[in-house]
């Protein structure tokens, strides 16, 4: 599916509830990542409850076009920002493009809250030349952890634990 049509589903399957778009912006996050950015008048029935309306929204979205392509979407990153799988928009070439809904701003925030805590670990454990346990934090969280700080060449993160007590280790290895 293309971006456009993509953008148009999106802003039909809002409307269907009654709520009134008053725009969706595409944005390119990275080569791999594109944001649908939605802006409502009425943003507390998509954010409230923790986002629970607006990652049904991305399911539901990620399930449609998932039919159209044929094709199954790869788990990634921008695909747990929606709290779980990410929408996978094949590119030009044959590479695939993760998609995101966001309803005024509520998953960026998401985001650049958790790049804030793993920069703040990643000093942390730098600072004391050890490893450092992050709070327990859904796949989606985690995925930001180890991306954030993929390219720390003297940090190093791997997931521990299981279920809802999961988390992330950042260990410091020095400089490689």
């Amino acid at each position: 599916m293309k971006k456009e049509e993509i953008q148009s589903l999106i802003k039909e399957l809002i409307e269907k509830t009654g709520i009134v778009t008053t725009g969706v912006a595409i944005t390119e996050d990275g080569p791999s990542n594109t944001w649908f950015s939605v802006e409502v008048n009425e943003p507390h029935f998509f954010v409230g409850h923790d986002g629970e309306a607006l990652y049904a929204l991305n399911h539901l979205v990620r399930r449609i076009v998932e039919g159209k392509n044929l094709t199954p979407a790869r788990f990634r990153l921008s695909e747990a920002m929606a709290g779980g799988p990410a929408l996978s928009l094949k590119k030009e070439g044959g590479e695939e493009n993760a998609i995101l809904i966001d309803i005024n701003g509520f998953q960026k925030k998401r985001v650049e809250n958790v790049r804030a805590v793993a920069h703040m670990m990643g000093e942390r454990a730098r600072y004391f030349k050890s490893s450092i346990e992050v709070d327990p934090m859904s796949a989606f969280e985690r995925r930001i952890v180890h991306e954030f700080l993929s390219n720390a060449t003297d940090l190093k993160t791997e997931s521990v634990g299981f279920g809802p007590t999961r988390r992330v280790v950042i260990k410091y290895v020095g400089n490689i």
